[in-house]
């Protein structure tokens, strides 16, 4: 390993863990190009069996010996990078109490025809844009059987920090990838899931929902799950061309929960048996 200490918030190689946004890392015009950040030992463990490359590590020097070896360990010579826990927490913007940060390259994504190609149950992320929400959508779906996820080209990133630290890793364990820009009009796509053999399956509170444990949702033998934003919900362009709108029956006068909430009861719900 290459170890390298730095002593203030400029060392070259280091501004990857704290000076560029989230928009530089993901490099949108050439992804393949792109670099996310895993935290913690576990996550990074994770990111690494699914097979993502790592480029460098930012750790306290106490760590090298402790958390991080094995990590360390596992990603061969690149350089390895630390400081006083105070610069390291500048560099950042926090305190890294889970010991390790690793800057990892992205992969090109497959297309989305790809991606359902074996699915069964597939989760459309439309427009949700909380780093947090999106993990635990993540985490949700890889621990209750959603076999892919589909997002929305405004739907927040899942290889955002947050949202990869929020989901413990899973967002590498399911495929997933972006609905293209030209299907992202007036719920093309949608009809695209349906040219695909999905029933879809709006989750939204409207005069005709029909009840999350209904027969025919569960008898579906390919259904894709679409789920809103945290605010405003669905747009209506997409809830009148899904085949089924849905709701989640609730007690005490409370109309909805939480997108994260509700997709881990969605996911349960109809689940393959």
């Amino acid at each position: 390993m290459t170890i390298i200490e730095i002593s203030s918030l400029q060392a070259p190689g280091a501004d990857i863990f704290g000076t560029l946004t989230e928009a530089q890392l993901r490099n949108r015009l050439e992804p393949e190009k792109g670099i996310f950040i895993a935290e913690s030992p576990k996550v990074i463990d994770v990111a690494l069996n699914a097979g993502y490359e790592p480029v460098a590590l930012l750790c306290e020097r106490r760590h090298i010996d402790g958390d991080a070896r094995e990590i360390i360990s596992r990603c061969g010579n690149i350089p390895v990078y630390t400081g006083s826990r105070e610069l390291l927490g500048q560099l950042t913007g926090y305190t890294l109490t889970r010991g390790v940060l690793c800057a990892m390259r992205r992969r090109p994504l497959p297309a989305m025809e790809q991606v359902c190609h074996e699915a069964h149950r597939v989760v459309v992320i439309d427009g949700v844009v909380d780093t947090t929400n999106i993990g635990a959508i993540f985490r949700s779906a890889a621990a209750l059987g959603i076999d892919s996820v589909l997002l929305t080209p405004n739907s927040c990133d899942p290889l955002n920090r947050r949202a990869v630290r929020v989901s413990m890793g899973s967002v590498f364990l399911v495929p997933w990838t972006w609905i293209p820009d030209t299907l992202f009009d007036e719920g093309k796509h949608l009809q695209r899931l349906n040219e695909l053999g999905f029933v879809t399956a709006a989750m939204a509170l409207t005069d005709n929902s029909i009840s999350l444990d209904a027969p025919e949702l569960k008898a579906a033998e390919r259904l894709a799950i679409v789920m809103g934003t945290e605010g405003d919900g669905l747009p209506h362009s997409t809830i009148s061309s899904a085949n089924y709108v849905v709701r989640i029956p609730m007690s005490h006068q409370v109309d909805s929960l939480n997108v994260a909430a509700a997709a881990a009861v969605t996911f349960w719900e109809l689940r393959l048996k």
